[in-house]
């Protein structure tokens, strides 16, 4: 199965009203990056165990560790969690920017250091959303 089949699976996985919400966030990010990178990361270690949300990757960053490896990721990820979505804006190194910057303005929301959680689309103001997503990929962090 390729990325897009997992994705479209993981996404159709979802309960109303979780599942639009999730497609329509999809093809929002789509069009705000287009062209990117997708991932998917199906929440399991390497024992098969479940140690994450699945979630879905768009862009592409090399992180590098205080030991000097380096690891390739992706800069945005959706996830569903138990009590709505989770958009993640990795790579930001000022842990409060988020929270600062869109916190007021987005809407029924809880900003953190890299994610930005809400219960539905419908609650959070989508153009704050696109705003942010544009920052974690733009900026040099």
């Amino acid at each position: 199965m390729n990325v897009q089949e997992q994705i479209k699976k993981y996404i159709t996985s979802q309960s109303e009203p979780k599942r639009s919400d999730m497609q329509e966030l999809h093809r929002f990010i789509l069009q705000v990056l287009p062209g990117c990178k997708l991932w998917f990361l199906d929440g399991k270690n390497s024992e098969n165990k479940t140690v994450s949300n699945p979630n879905i990757g768009y862009g592409f960053q090399i992180i590098k560790y205080a030991d000097g490896k380096t690891r390739e990721f992706y800069q945005i990820g959706l996830s569903a969690n138990t009590t709505g979505i989770s958009v993640y804006i990795l790579g930001i190194n000022d842990k409060t920017y988020l929270a600062h910057t869109y916190g007021k303005k987005i809407g029924k929301a809880s900003v953190s250091g890299y994610c930005i959680k809400f219960k539905t689309l419908k609650e959070i103001n989508i153009d704050i959303l696109e705003a942010a997503i544009r920052y974690g990929v733009e900026k040099e962090h």
